[in-house]
């Protein structure tokens, strides 16, 4: 998924439009204070009885307290940009797929949401864990920064947790020496490579994965023992996903937050918005 550091850009905003009304607060604000001061002071012997002379009373207060431009637009864009802020870095944070990885599961195209806290409440930025509150499981989906590109999201399959032994050879996939077996739903002659569309079932959660007839060079052959603080990914696009059978495992400081939910499915920019998918993510 995208590798711009939206959570650092939208960091920095919040501080430097924060900072910026701070300062008006304490600094710039009290020449304005005092000017305002003048000008009732002023008008403070008159009636104001015409319409005239309310406007030029007016007029004069808003010259005084006019602010500068930065200071108008940091008090403008801070509340904003403050709760974006909150939603993204501990509730809910949207993404868009960008490749085929997932599928069937998710598509080139699906808006999804993710879970912020469902794994820990994380500090912004730093992605440290700060409050405990659960741990990815076999079978979630989840957004995370890989290990070879740890500014770039992702998001796969978890398979493996701390300790596990996992082993995939052939499209068989073990876990502790106990095989996930699957069960066969079609056989889709796209052309060459055929796929074969099947459903798996890792700890109670099922969920559909496409196999290549002919296994591809990451499901031939492997097997990995998971390190503690680190989990095993895979794609449900078995033989099209570059995972942890590629470059190893995931650390529990680059997890984000476990995908839920696909709201709406936008492949291309001059094409027609769908939510024809939208549904809860298995």
């Amino acid at each position: 998924m995208s590798s711009i550091n939206l959570p650092l850009i939208l960091t920095l905003a919040v501080l430097i439009t924060g900072l910026v009304w701070l300062f008006d607060a304490l600094v710039l604000s009290r020449p304005r204070k005092a000017k305002l001061a003048a000008v009732e002071k002023q008008f403070a012997g008159m009636s104001l009885e015409t319409e005239h002379q309310r406007e030029v009373f007016e007029e004069a207060k808003a010259v005084a307290t006019k602010e500068p431009l930065l200071v108008e637009y940091s008090k403008s864009f801070f509340p904003v940009l403050f709760i974006v802020f909150f939603l993204r870095s501990f509730l809910v944070e949207p993404f868009q797929i960008p490749s085929g990885s997932m599928i069937p599961t998710l598509e080139v195209g699906d808006f999804i949401l993710v879970n912020k806290f469902a794994y820990g409440v994380r500090a912004p930025v730093l992605n440290k864990e700060i409050i405990p509150i659960g741990k990815p499981e076999r079978g979630d989906v989840m957004v995370f920064f890989p290990p070879h590109q740890p500014e770039t999201y992702y998001i796969k399959r978890v398979i493996g947790l701390p300790g596990d032994q996992v082993s995939y050879n052939n499209h068989v996939l073990s876990i502790n020496g106990k095989v996930i077996e699957e069960k066969l739903v079609a056989e889709l002659p796209a052309g060459a490579p055929v796929l074969r569309m099947v459903t798996e079932n890792i700890d109670g959660k099922e969920f559909t994965a496409y196999k290549h007839i002919q296994p591809s060079r990451l499901s031939v052959r492997g097997s990995w023992v998971v390190p503690e603080g680190h989990y095993f990914m895979m794609g449900d696009n078995r033989d099209n996903s570059l995972d942890s059978r590629e470059w190893l495992y995931v650390s529990e400081d680059a997890i984000v937050g476990k995908a839920f939910a696909v709201w709406m499915h936008w492949e291309k920019f001059l094409s027609i918005p769908s939510f024809d998918h939208v549904g809860v993510i298995k």
